[in-house]
């Protein structure tokens, strides 16, 4: 199972393909890292509360 590059929470296959680039195969922050969003090619925290 894929698993989150930030928080090591598991994540579906589907959720990988839909927001993950071909070249990796985990996601860098999931839907679980509410402070952490992706910015281009790095991950960075969220600018306001979710």
């Amino acid at each position: 199972m894929p698993t989150c590059q930030n928080c090591g929470a598991i994540v579906s296959k589907q959720y990988v393909r839909v927001f993950t680039p071909e070249s990796l195969d985990n996601p860098r922050v999931c839907p679980h890292c509410q402070d952490m969003v992706r910015a281009g090619a790095s991950v960075r925290n969220a600018r306001s509360p979710r």
